[in-house]
């Protein structure tokens, strides 16, 4: 079938929605209450699923064309010794392409129409409440603290804090390698961006950083000072450059994505803890199902409880597995036999 959709929330998840339903013959409006679309900067991991999705959205030429692919991911311990190491080479497991944030959006964006995105257009929960313009379904793709997920979804869990505070950005100059440092409570990262450009990441229990209003240069440098090379290398690389901080939440998984005409995707429905690169991979999974469900259902309610089934369980899944990696490694005890066992891990699969 096709119909008409109300697009709530102009990022990853509902720019890609937009392109989904376009092709399958629906009207689409989206409202995105900022000026443009909501890019907070970074790179991205671009796991198989989420090409799987782009190539199914027509977009994934485009998204291979940019980014870069890690030579090797490596897992490693304060002092740079490695506790796990796995190379593109290998075929036990892939290496996620990793995108710029900003690269993904454009494509997103160049993808629609000039005048499917009204930006500086927010809505209310009364209009959601509502059922605004007569739209056969309206998309929440608006954050895990939305307003179609707040005002049609009044039963669904409430966001849990995970306990831990992130720190983002990007720095002049290339690496070829994905490495990941897990330390006493923290971990620090460091991955290829665009072939220009290192981007990186930190994670730290609340407890570390309890100031929001501390400098983070400050911070960074007094908990991640006398770490390896890669790490000092960007922290001596970081004056002047944009430091991105964020107290870190994730959604249980409500009854159902779906309530009348409303449907919830991304992190609407499944915001995640970021340590296993998976929020805007599944979005994007999201996108290409719901396009999908609705423009091969008879009526949209149909279209809508087989998303529903094709993506509540395995996000769920993906929500718990992120929140347990959440904790292991930002671990403060244990750490110990935590490294150890890594190193065996990583010694059988080498």
């Amino acid at each position: 079938m096709n119909g008409r959709a109300l697009i709530v929330g102009g990022g990853i998840a509902g720019l890609a929605a937009a392109r989904g339903l376009l092709d399958r013959g629906w009207e689409v409006e989206v409202r995105e209450r900022h000026s443009g679309p909501p890019d907070i900067g970074g790179a991205l991991a671009m796991w198989p699923p989420a090409l799987e999705a782009l190539d199914r959205l027509g977009l994934g030429e485009a998204v291979r064309a940019t980014g870069s692919v890690p030579t090797a991911a490596r897992l490693a311990d304060p002092a740079g010794r490695t506790l796990a190491r796995l190379d593109s080479r290998a075929s036990i497991a892939p290496i996620a392409r990793m995108v710029a944030r900003s690269a993904l959006l454009e494509v997103l964006v160049g993808a629609l129409p000039g005048d499917a995105v009204r930006w500086n257009t927010p809505v209310t929960p009364e209009e959601v409440t509502a059922g605004v313009g007569g739209f056969d379904v309206i998309i929440g793709a608006d954050g895990l603290n939305g307003v179609v997920r707040s005002g049609a979804f009044p039963n669904a869990p409430a966001s849990r804090g995970l306990g831990a505070v992130a720190y983002r950005g990007a720095v002049p100059g290339h690496v070829a390698t994905f490495t990941e440092t897990w330390g006493n409570g923290r971990i620090f990262g460091v991955t290829p961006m665009d072939g220009r450009t290192t981007n990186w990441y930190a994670a730290m229990r609340t407890g570390l950083a309890p100031d929001r209003e501390a400098d983070p240069l400050a911070l960074l440098r007094r908990l991640y000072g006398g770490w390896h090379a890669d790490v000092a290398r960007v922290l001596d690389a970081l004056p002047g450059t944009a430091i991105d901080r964020r107290t870190l939440y994730d959604l249980p998984a409500p009854a159902s994505y779906v309530h009348g005409r409303h449907v919830l995707i991304g992190d609407a429905a499944h915001a995640m803890a970021p340590n296993l690169g998976r929020g805007a991979c599944e979005s994007l999974v999201d996108a290409a199902a719901l396009a999908r469900a609705l423009g091969e259902a008879p009526t949209a309610a149909r279209g809508l409880a087989r998303y529903d089934r094709d993506r509540r369980r395995p996000a769920g899944r993906i929500v718990r597995a992120s929140r347990a990696m959440n904790r292991i490694s930002t671990a403060t005890r244990l750490t110990g036999l935590r490294d150890g066992t890594l190193r065996t891990a990583g010694a059988l699969l080498g």
